[in-house]
């Protein structure tokens, strides 16, 4: 059967993504993913100099994504489809490429896990994500800002002769354009994946990538990898080098036998073939294996503790199963970043497809034999050298154009490359594909002049790369320019100048919040909460004052409405607290977010019982941060009674 390619509509019960967050990023991301100190002494020296090269310091110019709900009606995605007489796979270039299903045909199994509902929440660096198939992360530690965003993607002839599908984008945090190709051979059993990303500026660039694969988790699921030890990264935040695979009396391989999420970054030996497996009780399941590029493998787990478990039916739907996730990097671990020079570039091939090995042995307490058992029965399947020359093949054709178009990406890479003059061969970000947000940074390019909106709306998004803060600092000094230019500086680390910039533009602003709104977080990051709770009471007036209808201002009073009152019931203004709660649409108030701070104001207030009847009717926080615990944290200063399960997402161990 000879392989085919064409498009298809996969229908799902679909929540809203809703609308961008209209506010700048200016804090910086959280500290999810990021090391203590005490486990920082006697890492290996190349790994510690990788965790300490260029973590992500800020989202900026990328906006975030917390306009999602939870309530879910049938909806449409555009797909891909792949198909040979071996597996079937269904792409969705507008989700960031997500390979959402890969079939084994001859048996008709899933290797995947395969979501049945797509449900965003907040786990990806600007929140909106999704959990299942396979994903491509890249620009900082976490999940990519591209998790929920459209691609641009097109046909491409294929080195046997046939059609590979090509996906590409520009990635805004590290600005570096990036493409995968997916790739089904006619007579093949796995997808081949190349994945090229390249630096086009002069400087050298921070790179991360991991291939993240989500397979089904059953009671006697086990992920096999060529390693003895791991190095183990919970919640916590402590890195430590562990045995492989038993810890602390239990066999970790196995994903349902961890109590906690946590992550297991296998320590693969130099020369040794890079893959990992997740097979089942019947020893059969899904491989990926790679070009020794991509050295690193990881198991991640959720753990059979209440948290863990609240949150697998939180991304999903009751009876959905759970799953685990086997992944692959350019490091050992996720908290580093890679050194790219200027002008260079980093590729490598994956592959993808079923497994099977003798459940005895895969399953048995010898750990070489299990994996030596899953080495060979790879070997046998896909032999390292067939993926080398696969990689060779694909390589030669990384640089063809693309020929017809399935879907368009943003239109953020072709503003980078018409005014940067980059050459790309094989990823064209050709000017059709821009659109109304980068329509005034071209004017600004184009004629040095930032122009005013013909009509009053909240800003638009900002550019913060030196060359855009370079044409900001020359234009002409209105206020919306200075407010673009102080978020430049912001990013810049110039924060004295950023403050000065939103001064300057405050004074003859005639749309004044978002620039207090800038001032205000500027001193509750400095440590001053009581100027803080004036600046954000100030900018939460204005915009009350100036709000209209659409989309677009409900989003800037919910986001505006969330930051003043947190920051007002922080310095202990209650009055100004409760005065933000009663400007609120009424809508608003209904959202989750706003339950919870309703919730405490009441408590702040003196009305403790009242507060716990907001736990007590019910919410959901629809934007709840992955190992964020302030749904118990609240109800504990509440109440001694114990934390509901239904607000029980607890990542990591009692302190």
């Amino acid at each position: 059967m000879a392989t085919t390619v064409r498009r298809a509509v996969l229908s799902l019960p679909a929540a809203p993504l809703g609308p961008d967050n209209p506010l700048p990023a200016l804090r910086a991301p959280d500290g999810v993913h990021v090391l203590d100190e005490r486990s920082q002494g006697g890492l290996p020296r190349d790994m510690a100099r990788q965790i300490g090269y260029e973590p992500l310091r800020s989202l900026l110019p990328v906006q975030v994504r917390d306009g999602y709900g939870r309530e879910r009606a049938e909806r449409d995605f555009e797909a891909v489809v792949m198909e040979n007489a071996h597996l079937r796979v269904t792409v969705l270039p507008g989700l960031g490429g997500r390979v959402h299903s890969l079939v084994h045909l001859p048996t008709g199994r899933e290797l995947l896990y395969r979501n049945p509902v797509f449900q965003p929440a907040n786990f990806a660096l600007n929140g909106a994500w999704f959990s299942g198939g396979i994903e491509w992360n890249i620009g900082a530690t976490g999940h990519t800002t591209l998790s929920c965003a459209p691609l641009h993607a097109a046909l491409v002839p294929a080195p046997d002769g046939g059609v590979l599908v090509r996906l590409w984008e520009w990635e805004r945090l590290r600005d570096l354009p990036f493409q995968v190709d997916l790739w089904l051979p006619e007579d093949s059993e796995f997808l081949y994946v190349g994945v090229r990303v390249r630096n086009p500026h002069e400087r050298p660039a921070p790179v991360y990538w991991w291939s993240n694969t989500a397979v089904p988790e059953d009671p006697g699921t086990r992920v096999l990898a060529p390693a003895d030890e791991a190095w183990h990264f919970g919640y916590e935040r402590a890195l430590r080098r562990i045995p492989v695979p038993d810890r602390e009396g239990a066999d970790r391989t196995y994903p349902g036998r961890s109590a906690y999420p946590a992550d297991f970054f296998y320590e693969v030996r130099e020369g040794e073939r890079p893959w990992i497996a997740s097979l089942d009780a019947d020893g059969t399941g899904l491989a990926q294996t790679s070009t020794a590029r991509l050295r690193g493998r990881k198991l991640f787990v959720w753990g059979a503790g209440e948290g863990g478990r609240r949150w697998q039916e939180w991304l999903t739907e009751p009876g959905s199963g759970g799953y685990a996730e086997i992944q692959a990097g350019l490091a050992r671990t996720q908290l580093e970043h890679v050194r790219l020079e200027g002008g260079a570039e980093f590729s490598w091939l994956e592959a993808y497809g079923p497994l099977a090995a003798d459940p005895a042995a895969v399953h048995g307490a010898d750990w070489p034999a299990a994996r030596g058992a899953a080495s060979a029965a790879l070997d046998a399947a896909l032999p390292r050298e067939r993926v080398e020359a696969a990689y060779e093949a694909w390589r030669g054709c990384a640089d063809t154009e693309p020929g017809e178009r399935l879907a368009t990406g943003s239109g953020w890479g072709a503003l980078e490359v018409l005014c940067g003059g980059h050459e790309l061969p094989g990823t064209p970000f050709e000017t059709a594909a821009l659109g109304p947000e980068q329509e005034p940074w071209l004017e600004l390019w184009r004629t040095g002049v930032f122009p005013a909106p013909r009509r009053v709306v909240p800003p638009g998004p900002t550019l913060v790369a030196a060359h855009w803060r370079d044409m900001l600092e020359t234009a002409p000094a209105d206020p919306l320019t200075e407010y673009h230019l102080g978020v430049a500086q912001w990013h810049a680390g110039d924060v004295a100048q950023a403050v000065r910039s939103w001064e300057r533009g405050l004074a003859l602003a005639p749309s004044r919040w978002p620039l207090l709104r800038c001032l205000a977080m500027a001193e509750a990051l400095a440590g001053d909460p009581e100027r803080a709770a004036d600046g954000y009471a100030e900018a939460f007036a204005d915009l009350a004052e100036e709000s209209r209808g659409g989309e677009a201002w409900t989003a800037a009073e919910s986001a505006l409405g969330r930051e003043a009152m947190t920051a007002l019931l922080a310095a202990g203004r209650l009055p100004q607290a409760r005065a933000v709660w009663d400007g609120l649409r009424p809508a608003l108030r209904e959202q989750g977010r706003f339950r919870l701070l309703a919730a405490r104001l009441l408590a702040a207030e003196g009305h403790a019982g009242a507060a716990r009847r907001v736990f007590e009717e019910g919410f959901e926080l629809p934007d709840l941060r992955e190992g964020e615990e302030v749904l118990a944290e609240v109800w504990s200063s509440l109440t001694n009674r114990p934390l509901p399960q239904a607000y029980d997402f607890r990542m990591s161990p009692p302190r």
